[in-house]
């Protein structure tokens, strides 16, 4: 059994799970097999093809669109040292992109990330866990790591579905010129429909993701092939000696170049981060057998085409289609890229409830929107704002050439901070040397510094935008974390530990009264403030009390016997922890199936529970510090109600609030 939880600081802390009104028969639905609130991968469900099918729409429909920009900017990029891309700067082009997916995809998240997994779960903030819990204590140095990783991914998921969408509608300009002012309205009209759906949840349309990315990756093959025919040629490319001639021979443009190349194993991350939902050898199996050949075919038919007519140059992907296909390369093109922006989407949700439960953010209010998949859920506040960001970023760049300035920085910021903690697992999970852990991921994290470096100096032309919504994100996490740990820590200090209050209770005059009170708690071994308060003012005490802590584990998903433990301490006390995945939405009311199995019992309709609300009060000395504990305190007003996330009958419940100086 793992005893490693995240703890948060009170009740009023905790993360928040909405959905319809709840009522006591929550309890009576909760089957035996538990099979609501434990996860069942679903690999274990489901034949091997259905999920390479799945994979291909989900985990590669990011990397998918990269070839609707990224050779187009890299051609761009050279074409600005004032010389037109002849035939060496093509194929050293080209190269570098081949390789750069050999490197990076194949090499660090196929053969190695993907092997590195938390109960069946990938991630950045997976692998922070596995880091963490090597470690057996906290450190602060590794806290930052995964904090700046999961708010780098924030960045990345405004940004992608902007550059994706408007990269597609684009192509209209190639079917017709004069459409040329509609492409703003319409790629505003699809990203506008796109997160309004997220509320309704994409299971219906999502059975048609895969199918239709099959579609796509077909496509891109086929057009390179075409392309390639004309001029075989242009396979010399696959030697990297061309990749390494080009950064020699062009290296006042080199720089540059290499943060446009990398937009090509931009949505590569996916890999790791949605391992759990389709296990490795699908994700291994897609890649090898249709993504990563086509995405080469494509690259090097645009550069084919671009060696035979220059004036290709402007945008080689579109222009690969005749005129007749045109317009439905476009569509193609649009559907794939509303795909790989609802991929994004989805990943953001994820991340969200993770950093929630690993007591980065404070609670939000979610919702399950499938009740067969327990990764299908929507949370109004992220998707909200992430519309505005992504109308923000259409309307101040207004095309994507113009964001791809302000694309990537993120990625290879995540991508470098991924690599640090593949070290760091290697060196505490692995116990290998440090200096050999170090050597083994050197060269990626190597080409990866390098890429972040290219894309870093795209700070003024548009990679302030990731930087800046990293930061705000890292500060609000920060703050979240901080404050938390401070009302944690002044709490304790004041509370009153649970061994001696139960002694003193034996001989208490104090009223008993039939019943059950769950006085929720973060600290099973001091007494609940709203217990102490509940005696002070009503003069009474159950005659069974029982403190109730809920513990996120440091693993996705808490397995059947970690998920309750139930202690009786007296007479009339009792201890009940209930234990979650921070990947799971705790449900407390379904887990009282496990605490019956492990002794309570209790009247439910003879049951109160108890909640201790907190209301923090900023108090310390002005500067840096002050403005953490105000952005603290106004987050924890803004949160949801946590009687929500705990799932419990709401006409049950009793607040008790009191303010905490911090």
């Amino acid at each position: 059994m793992i005893h490693d939880p995240v703890r948060p600081a009170d009740p009023e802390q905790l993360p928040l799970f909405d959905e319809e009104a709840l009522d006591i028969a929550d309890y009576l639905r909760a089957e035996s097999d538990a099979e609501a609130d434990i996860h069942q991968s679903e690999h274990e469900r489901q034949g091997m093809t259905a999920l390479v099918i799945g994979a291909i729409g989900v985990v590669y429909g990011d990397i998918g669109t990269s070839p609707l920009y990224a050779f187009r900017e890299a051609l761009h990029a050279t074409a600005a040292e004032g010389a037109q891309p002849g035939r060496p700067e093509v194929l050293g082009l080209l190269s570098l992109l081949v390789w750069t997916l050999v490197l990076i995809v194949t090499v660090k998240y196929i053969f190695a990330l993907l092997r590195v997994d938390n109960r069946g779960e990938g991630g950045v903030l997976a692998l922070y866990t596995l880091v963490r819990l090597a470690l057996g204590r906290r450190s602060l140095p590794i806290l930052a790591l995964a904090i700046m990783a999961a708010a780098l991914f924030g960045g990345d998921a405004v940004i992608t579905p902007a550059i994706s969408v408007l990269s597609a509608v684009e192509g209209m300009e190639m079917v017709l010129p004069a459409l040329n002012e509609w492409v703003l309205p319409v790629a505003i009209g699809i990203l506008l429909a796109l997160f309004i759906v997220q509320r309704r949840g994409t299971t219906k349309i999502a059975r048609f993701f895969g199918p239709i990315t099959v579609v796509w990756f077909l496509t891109l093959g086929g057009l390179g092939l075409w392309h390639m025919a004309a001029n075989p040629g242009i396979l010399a490319a696959l030697n990297p000696a061309w990749g390494f001639g080009f950064l020699l021979a062009h290296k006042g443009v080199a720089f540059v170049v290499l943060g446009a190349v990398f937009l090509a194993v931009t949505g590569g991350e996916a890999l790791y981060a949605d391992l759990g939902h389709f296990g490795r050898r699908p994700i291994v199996i897609a890649w090898f057998s249709l993504i990563f050949p086509a995405l080469v075919l494509n690259y090097l038919g645009q550069g084919a085409l671009v060696l035979a007519d220059p004036s290709a140059l402007e945008n080689p992907f579109f222009s690969m289609a005749s005129g007749h296909a045109l317009p439905a390369l476009v569509l193609l093109a649009t559907a794939a890229t509303v795909i790989a922006a609802q991929a994004v989407i989805s990943g953001a949700f994820s991340m969200a409830r993770a950093a929630i439960q690993l007591g980065f953010l404070p609670r939000l209010t979610m919702r399950h929107t499938a009740e067969s998949a327990s990764g299908q859920i929507y949370i109004g506040a992220v998707n909200w704002t992430l519309l505005f960001g992504v109308l923000w970023l259409v309307l101040t760049f207004r095309s994507s050439t113009a964001l791809a300035s302000a694309y990537g920085i993120s990625v290879t910021g995540s991508m470098v901070l991924e690599t640090t903690l593949g070290a760091l697992f290697l060196w505490r999970v692995k116990k290998l040397p440090l200096v050999i852990s170090v050597l083994l991921v050197a060269p990626v994290i190597v080409v990866e510094l390098a890429f972040f470096a290219s894309n870093a100096a795209k700070i003024a032309d548009g990679g302030y935008v990731p930087v800046m919504i990293a930061a705000v994100l890292c500060l609000v996490m920060v703050a979240w974390w901080r404050g938390t740990q401070r009302v944690s820590a002044r709490l304790h200090k004041l509370a009153i530990p649970l061994n001696s209050f139960v002694r003193s209770m034996r001989n208490s005059s104090v009223q008993i009264i039939p019943g059950t009170a769950f006085f929720l708690t973060p600290d099973a071994d001091v007494v609940p403030s709203a217990l102490l308060h509940n005696l002070k003012h009503n003069r009474v005490l159950h005659d069974q009390t029982v403190l109730l802590t809920v513990e996120t584990l440091r693993v996705p998903y808490a397995t059947l016997e970690e998920r309750a433990e139930y202690e009786v301490l007296t007479e009339h006390f009792a201890r009940l922890t209930l234990r979650f995945g921070f990947m799971e939405t705790p449900n407390v009311s379904r887990a009282m199936v496990h605490a019956r199995r492990s002794g309570l019992k209790f009247d439910v309709m003879a049951s109160t529970f108890f909640l201790g609300r907190r209301r923090p009060v900023p108090s310390g000395p002005g500067g840096f510090g002050r403005m953490l504990d105000q952005l603290y305190a106004t987050l924890a007003r803004i949160s949801a109600d946590p009687t929500d996330f705990f799932h419990l009958p709401r006409d049950r419940v009793v607040e008790l609030g009191e303010r905490v100086a911090i």
